[in-house]
């Protein structure tokens, strides 16, 4: 792990399935070469900064695209590097 860690919640939720818009969410970070850690109420990938801010970027895009109505994001500097 380094640099930054990034958690993004979409909105609506969906009860027992991720949804379209979160799976869009997801394929869009995991193209750029993150693996994402699905949780219950968000999803975390870390990295660099500037490759994290280019895999926010597109995350929003996707979901937004993908009928998401909100997007949560928290960024923190990764506590382990």
């Amino acid at each position: 792990m380094s640099g930054y860690r990034a958690e993004f919640m979409i909105e609506p939720f969906i009860e027992g399935s991720l949804g379209p818009p979160v799976l869009a969410a997801i394929d869009a970070v995991t193209e750029l070469g993150f693996e994402p850690q699905v949780g219950a109420f968000g999803t975390t990938i870390t990295g660099e900064p500037d490759t994290i801010i280019v895999a926010l970027s597109d995350m929003l895009n996707a979901a937004m695209e993908a009928g998401a109505t909100r997007v949560t994001v928290q960024v923190d500097r990764n506590p382990a590097s």
